[in-house]
This record gives structure tokens, sequence and C-alpha cells, in this order.
């Protein structure tokens, strides 16, 4: 390979550096809803069900999985650079939409707009990552990219009930906030970010038999047509409940036991902010792989979930928060990094659009199901449910999903098995 190519993290940290930054901007800007905008519905707008409460998070996860899967297509097509300028544009008329909302309506639309945002700037930052890095890398990467992002979600959640707390208002305050970081990111996307997506090209060879499929071939691939990318694409639609039920259930849930604002804004900050674990649990899978992190991950995830219901105190609930944000951190960067494993570079980025898909739906489904159940039974009762679905989808991860990881992966792809199938029966 030429060295005009040459892959690492440190051989090219000034722009590595910079996509760390804009996905702690992308993850503040998300995190700047968590603890404020569900009480600001019930207090505020007068949003008085709890199913319609979670509506905001339907129209953010069905537009953000939508967006996912044609993000990597972009990508490819267009360039890394081009998606992720877009996506940072179509951020800066939402904190006016959430300082002046006159109705829960306005904050609906205005999630989705987040949604576009998220899906291109977050797909676009960790495909330029690895892009970067390289094989060698591709779980440090992802691990670098999820947990600077979800520290941004934790500090967001953190800073804007802080303020809230301190200025004694859920709007326009806060808000303040999110416009300076929508535009400084907006900048510097501008300004400062170089294309990548040559190094991505370099690192295919195009007479692979695996290389250059289709986008519907993809999509296939990716869903169904690959056990271990199907049971990858399940675990990240389930695992979206937690954080689902971290974004709608948990604020609701606890400021009804008394706990102020900003106490709130601690307790989901400190879920999140156990997400930067990531940074450690990413670079261990390149050493003992991509499946035993995920595996335990979605049964420790489950378990602090319900654990969040199964004491009492703010001191508890802190715990299980942290808990539960430790079983995130173990399986997030993995289960991302098995489509970038398994997806042949030519395709890479639509094949990880495609699993970006099916687990960002994880937002919308998971906020019908958590706000029907608190609805329909009580708030405790999507807390259980969403512990009991994280269990069992970690029993599909454990009985169907193969080890990725490049240099001593079980994993085959279709294609290549089917190769190899017909050249041993040739012989």
């Amino acid at each position: 390979m030429s060295s005009e190519y040459e892959r690492g993290i440190r051989e090219h940290l000034p722009q590595f550096s910079l996509h760390v930054l804009l996905v702690f901007a992308t993850g503040l800007t998300i995190g700047s809803e968590r603890a404020v905008v569900p009480v600001l519905g019930r207090d505020v707008l007068g949003v008085e069900s709890l199913f319609i409460t979670g509506s905001f998070v339907v129209s953010f996860g069905f537009v953000k999985a939508l967006l996912n899967l044609y993000a990597g297509k972009w990508g490819e097509t267009y360039g890394r650079k081009p998606v992720l300028v877009v996506g940072w544009v179509t951020a800066l008329p939402l904190p006016l939409i959430l300082i002046h909302a006159p109705n829960w309506g306005w904050i609906t639309l205005g999630n989705v707009l987040l949604g576009i945002n998220q899906a291109l700037t977050w797909s676009m930052a960790i495909n330029a990552k690895i892009d970067l890095a390289g094989r060698d890398q591709r779980g440090l990467a992802v691990g670098i990219d999820e947990s600077f992002g979800y520290t941004g979600v934790a500090v967001g959640a953190w800073l804007t009930g802080l303020i809230a707390g301190q200025t004694e208002s859920l709007r326009p305050e806060p808000f303040y906030f999110l416009a300076v970081v929508v535009v400084l990111a907006f900048l510097v996307s501008v300004t400062l970010i170089r294309e990548t997506a040559q190094y991505a090209e370099a690192e295919g060879n195009d007479d692979e038999a695996d290389a250059n499929l289709p986008f519907l071939e993809v999509l296939k691939r990716a869903t169904y047509g690959d056990r271990t990318l199907f049971a990858a694409a399940q675990a990240g639609h389930i695992e979206n409940f937690v954080d689902t039920l971290f974004w709608i259930a948990v604020p609701l849930y606890l400021t009804r036991q008394g706990l102020g604002i900003t106490a709130v804004g601690v307790v989901v900050g400190v879920h999140s902010a156990a997400y930067f674990l990531q940074i450690a649990t990413g670079g261990l899978a390149d050493r003992i792989g991509r499946r035993p992190p995920v595996v335990v991950g979605m049964f420790v995830a489950g378990a602090g979930v319900i654990g969040m219901v199964a004491v009492e105190g703010y001191v508890s609930w802190i715990a299980m928060a942290f808990i539960s944000g430790v079983g995130m951190a173990l399986l997030y960067p993995n289960l991302m990094t098995v489509p970038g494993d398994a997806c042949h570079p030519t395709w890479r980025s639509s094949g990880m659009g495609v699993y970006r898909m099916w687990r960002d739906a994880g937002y919308g489904v998971g906020a019908i199901v958590i706000g029907l159940t608190m609805q329909g039974v009580n708030p405790e009762a999507a807390f259980y449910l969403t512990g009991v679905l994280m269990f069992l989808s970690g029993g599909v991860v454990y009985l169907w999903m193969e080890e990725t990881h490049p240099d001593f992966g079980t994993h085959t792809p279709p294609a290549l098995a089917l190769e190899r199938e017909r050249v041993l029966s040739d012989d």
C-alpha cells in the first residue's frame, strides 16, 4: 500500500482528534434534551399522556434509522465531509425550536431535525475514524468514537439539568448552550475537516469475490443474509431500548419519586458517562474479540435497568445507572465493529449504515413500547420489560454470533463460504 494511504490513529492524529471533537459535539446536542425536555413537556407544555411524551423520541428514532441507511451510501458516493456538513446544517434551527415551541408538536418536529443531524454526523464520524485507523485499530477507533460521543451525551444532560436547576427555568437558558455547540460544530466541519473516503477505497480489492455488492444486496446481507450480522442488528435494535428508557422513562420516574431536576440530570448523566469506558472496551475487543464483551454487556445492562426500579434512593439510582452504562459500554462499540469487520471495504460504509438503521429504529420502536407500557401498566413495568428483552437478545447473540476479529475470527461471509464450498467440490 502506498504511504499516501498509510493508516493508523497516531499517523492521522490531528484529523482523528477533530472527528473526536465533533462526535463529542454530536453527543452534547442530543444530551441537551435528555434531562430537560421530557419534564418540559409535562410541566410547561401540559403533556399528560406518557405515550405522547414519548412521541418526540419516536420521530427522532425512525428518522435517524432511515437516514443511517442512506448516510452510509451517501458517504461512499459523495464523500464523508459533505454528508457531515449537511448533518450540522440541519441542527442549526433546533435550539430556536426548543426555546420557542408553543406546543409538543413543535418539539416532535424539532426531533426530526435532531434525527437527521445525529444520523449524518455520527455516521460520518465513525466511518472517518475507521478510514483513518485501519484494520488493526478498528475496535479502538470505534471505542474512542462512542466513548467521546456518549460522554458528550452525559455532559449535555448534566449541564442542561444544572442550568435548569440554577435558573429555575426549563427554557430558554438550557438551550442557549445548545446553540453555541451546534454553531461551533458546523464551523469546524466546514473549515477544518478533510475527506477520508479515499482510505477505504485504497483498503479494498475490487477483484475479491465479496467486493462491490449492489446496495440492495448489502441491505439483505446485513439484515438477514448473514446470521452474524443479523445477531448484531437485532442486538443493536434492542439495546437502544435502554437508551430510550433513560431518555423518556427515567426522568419522569425519578421526578415522580421526588428527585429534583438537577439530581435527575446527574443520574442520567452518570449512565451516559459510563459509556466513556468504551475507550477501553473497544481496544479490549481488538485483543480478545468482539463477541465476549457484547454477550456480557447485554446481560449487565439488562440487570442494571431492572435494578433501577428494584432499589430506592439517590445513591442507589446512581449506582444502577452506572451499572447499566457499564453494560452498554461493553456491548455498544463492539456491536458496531462487527459489521466493520464483516463488510468488505468497498461496501463497509453501506453495511454499517444498515446496522445503524436497525439499531436506531430501536429508538422509535422502544419509545412506542416503553410509552405504551408506562401508560397501560405502570412506569416500573417498562423497566422490567426492557431488562427482559435485553436478556433474550443477549441469548440470540450468544447462540448465533460468530467472532469477526480480522486475525482470529471464525466468521466467514456467506459469499466467500459458498465460493470455498464450490472450490472444494471442484477439487
